[in-house]
C-alpha cells in the first residue's frame, strides 16, 4: 500500500497529477498544473486570478485560489472566502456531471456569501453571486446538470465600479 504523500514539512499533500477538472489521475500520468498549496496572495490578486480561471472554464483551479484566500483571511472575512470557494467547487461538480453535489455546494455558497451583501469587502459582487448561486442550483435541480453543463458559466466575482469624479 502506498504511503500518503507529504510536503517537506510533513503535512499531507496529494501529489497525484490531476485532470482539468481536478480529478486525480494515476501516478505517472500527465496532468495539468495545479495551484501551489502554500500560495498566499493579496485579496484583490486572489479575486483577479480566480476570475481569470473561471473565465477560462477552470473552476477547480479557481477554487484552489479561493480556498487559499479563505485559509489566510482574517476571521471577519473567512465565511465570504469560503462561500466563493464553494461557488467554484459547485461549478466544478456541475462540469463533472454531479448535479446533486453542484446544487448542494451552490446553496452553501449562497449561505456563506449572503451576510456580506450590505458591505462586501473588495467590491465582491455578493448580491449578484447569491442570486447566481441560488438560480443555478434551482436550474440544476429542475433540468439536470446535462442541460446546463455546455453553458459558459463564469460568475463575476467583483463589481467593477466607475471612478468617482
Amino acid at each position: 500500500m502506498r504511503q500518503r504523500d507529504r510536503d517537506p514539512q510533513g503535512r499531507a499533500r496529494n501529489a497525484r497529477p490531476r485532470d482539468g477538472l481536478g480529478r486525480p489521475l494515476p501516478y505517472g500520468s500527465h496532468g495539468v498544473k495545479c495551484m501551489d498549496d502554500g500560495m498566499v496572495l493579496a485579496p484583490m490578486e486572489s479575486l483577479a486570478q480566480a476570475q481569470r480561471l473561471l473565465d477560462d472554464a477552470r473552476p477547480f483551479h479557481a477554487h484552489e485560489v479561493l480556498e487559499a484566500a479563505w485559509k489566510n483571511a482574517p476571521g471577519a472575512e473567512r465565511a465570504l472566502w469560503k462561500g466563493l470557494a464553494q461557488l467554484a467547487v459547485g461549478l466544478t461538480h456541475l462540469r463533472r456531471g454531479n448535479g446533486t453535489g453542484a446544487a448542494a455546494l451552490l446553496r452553501r455558497a449562497h449561505d456563506h456569501i449572503q451576510p456580506y451583501i450590505q458591505q462586501p469587502p473588495y467590491s465582491v459582487a455578493a448580491e449578484q453571486l447569491t442570486h447566481y448561486a441560488t438560480d443555478l442550483a434551482t436550474r440544476i435541480e429542475r433540468d439536470g446538470p446535462d442541460a446546463i453543463a455546455s453553458e459558459q458559466l463564469s460568475p463575476q466575482l467583483r463589481t467593477i465600479r466607475a471612478p468617482k469624479g
